[in-house]
């Protein structure tokens, strides 16, 4: 039995504005609306790519998307930062409502989509429960056979009486999962907080959502970035890149699909706050895995491939490339000086300069990249966080399966900086 179903769903924002920004802009809407014309203002926007400098005010964060969810089904989303995942999952629960589009549902959603979504602050824990049963249409007395069993499974039990703004964030994350996974929603939707989590309690959530599809019948839409947890939990998956689906199927195929996604190409060229003389500058940077095809993964080859303005023909024996790349909270991962010891006669002068690394010793996450070019100890061109890639789970040791998420991050080895 279909469960939920989603039919052209699209939305559409006004980029650095709310709303639509105008009186005039509403008006517009409005007159069209009461002709029973079409939105003036969704015959025009952009595909939602966060990379690039777009020429419209308005972005699509989702356009025409259609599936179907059976009930019992797991339904992993996936895809890449502004993807629009998390766009998809408001429309689902409600919490905004699409530009164009239906959702058609049978039965209750229960949403976990941020650290204490629909926690009162000042309410105690015990009271967020009920407050939170109630609003998914159960009766006091559903919610108390219950209660136990979330605070148990929440392991916030000394805490429960003391309202949820004094709780940390993982706290926070754990009530909420507990509240959400007991009431018995017929449809349970799950955004990347479980990260939030230590590794204790995202396998107890992990198993409680199993538990949740195959026992009892339920219906579960998992988002998240961790490729080992959608495989284990999921049983079909759909990719999202640029706020459309790109690939719709087998969990396994779709994973394929998401880690051999192409190469993004990021342009630097607008970024305006920069120093240095300008000699030489940097114009955008590729970053891929194996090769163009294939996302960042650990274990496997690694790619930064930088184009170069180099309009006076600076010789590459002149120039000086530094890279420093730090993780998501500012901590240096690896700090890389190079000057070029070795070239072809004939092949003095580029405008393109790769690194590579043959194994790329990285934990999966986001890493932040600021680059420093020099022509002969004078500054030409520096971007702090100039750029960042993701790195996806893989088999580094090659014991046969993915690096553990909480296994500490690595330093870098780049062993190869050449011109091409």
């Amino acid at each position: 039995m279909i469960i939920l179903k989603a039919e052209n769903i699209s939305k559409q924002y006004r980029l650095g504005l709310i709303g639509t920004g105008t009186i005039s802009h509403d008006l517009n809407r409005w007159w069209h609306q009461v002709r029973g014309k079409e939105d003036p203002y969704l015959k025009i926007g952009e595909v939602n790519n966060r990379s690039t400098k777009g020429d419209s005010a308005y972005a699509w964060a989702l356009r025409d998307i259609n599936f179907e969810v059976q009930q019992g089904e797991v339904l992993g989303i996936i895809g890449k930062n502004g993807a629009g995942k998390s766009t998809l999952l408001k429309i689902l629960s409600r919490v905004t409502s699409p530009s164009t589009g239906e959702i058609k549902t049978r039965g209750r959603i229960a949403s976990l989509l941020e650290v204490g979504t629909g926690f009162h602050p000042e309410l105690t824990g015990r009271e967020n429960i009920y407050l939170n049963g109630a609003i998914l249409g159960m009766t006091k007395a559903e919610i108390k056979a219950k209660e136990d069993e979330i605070i148990d499974f929440s392991g916030c039990e000394r805490y429960v009486d003391t309202p949820v703004k004094r709780y940390s964030s993982g706290m926070r994350v754990r009530l909420a999962f507990a509240v959400a996974a007991f009431l018995e929603p017929d449809i349970l939707v799950i955004d990347e907080v479980l990260a939030v989590g230590d590794a204790e309690f995202q396998k107890k959530a992990i198993g409680k959502m199993q538990d949740i599809s195959k026992s009892d019948g339920r219906t579960v839409l998992f988002v998240s970035h961790n490729m080992a947890a959608v495989k284990n939990l999921c049983t079909r998956a759909i990719v999202l890149e640029h706020g459309q689906t790109v690939f719709e199927g087998d969990v396994d195929e779709a994973i394929n699909y998401y880690l051999n996604s192409k190469e993004d190409v990021i342009a630097i060229k607008d970024i305006k706050n920069r120093k240095g003389s300008g000699v030489v500058k940097v114009l955008e940077v590729a970053v891929y895995g194996k090769d163009s095809m294939k996302s960042p993964q650990s274990g496997q080859p690694f790619h930064l491939d930088f184009t170069l303005d180099n309009h006076n023909d600076i010789k590459l024996r002149n120039i000086r490339f530094d890279l420093r790349i730090e993780d998501e909270v500012g901590q240096k991962i690896a700090w890389i000086s190079n000057t070029l010891l070795s070239f072809k006669e004939n092949e003095d002068i580029s405008n393109r300069i790769v690194f590579q690394v043959e194994k790329l010793n990285l934990n999966k996450g986001k890493y932040y990249v600021t680059f420093y070019v020099a022509i002969n100890n004078i500054m030409s061109d520096w971007v702090q966080n100039a750029f960042s890639f993701e790195v996806v789970e893989g088999d580094y040791h090659g014991a046969g399966k993915l690096v553990p998420t909480n296994e500490s991050k690595m330093l870098l080895d780049f062993n190869v900086f050449y011109p091409m």
